[in-house]
């Protein structure tokens, strides 16, 4: 009697599914308005609707997609572009490993194409559900945030691009600056935070800086900055640590 109410109560594929959207929702508010204006931003600087709309059903990372914008209006070749994405995007591959570990409990077939959804969003809303990832129906329920996130960013790239195509220049100018300034709100708790960070990012901006002054073109001088900069944290994490001791 006990096996059969413990049968009858787990929840079904259906029912993990709807959780997860669920927990995926607040994910879903956040994306819409940077998704619309990363699809204004990249329907005005001279990529088609198709191109901005495929570039987020492939690529999915939003940070990535708004340094690959700016270097298409910048005019810079493919190869930096594709360069400089997945060195911004490598992190991408420890969040992969340690959301397979996390899955460690299921088949490979359903770990992996989740791995493609991930987000620094949906893998910090995967992390607080860690539970659910010893359910029998668990693919359904990470499945269930990371297609809410998905979908949102790709509907609001969508109509972004159409938005762009009637939007006063004024107003899309408007919401460039408005994504400078979101990164700046993101940056500046990481600096109060961790002496670390801020390290790291002034050694990025001045690593950038020079490389400019030495004549790289704009896309060769981020993939520096970045590896560059992230290199100097090796520096500078151990040191904080000991302090902290």
């Amino acid at each position: 009697m006990d096996t059969y109410n413990e049968t009858v109560l787990m929840p079904g594929k259906s029912d993990m599914f709807k959780r997860g959207l669920a927990a995926g929702s607040p994910i879903v508010l956040g994306y819409i308005p940077i998704a619309l204006t990363y699809g204004v931003l990249a329907y005005q600087s001279g990529l088609s609707l198709f191109e901005l709309t495929f570039m987020s059903v492939a690529v999915f990372a939003g940070a990535a997609q708004f340094l690959g914008v700016s270097m298409v209006a910048a005019g810079v070749t493919a190869a930096e572009i594709i360069i400089a994405v997945f060195v911004l995007n490598f992190r991408h591959f420890v969040m992969s490993l340690s959301f397979v570990n996390q899955m460690k409990g299921h088949e490979r077939k359903k770990q992996l194409p989740l791995t493609f959804l991930l987000t620094d969003e949906t893998f910090a809303i995967s992390s607080i559900y860690k539970k659910e990832a010893k359910e029998a129906h668990a693919f359904w329920f990470y499945g269930g945030i990371m297609l809410a996130a998905y979908s949102s960013w790709v509907v609001g790239s969508l109509v972004g691009g159409l938005l762009g195509n009637v939007m006063p220049s004024a107003l899309s100018d408007s919401m460039g600056i408005a994504l400078y300034a979101m990164f700046i709100g993101l940056l500046i708790p990481s600096f109060k935070n961790s002496f670390a960070v801020m390290v790291i990012a002034v050694a990025a901006m001045g690593i950038n800086t020079i490389a400019q002054w030495a004549g790289l073109t704009s896309g060769w001088a981020i993939v520096a900055g970045t590896i560059l900069g992230g290199f100097a944290g090796i520096f500078v994490l151990p040191e904080e640590e000991e302090g902290e001791e």
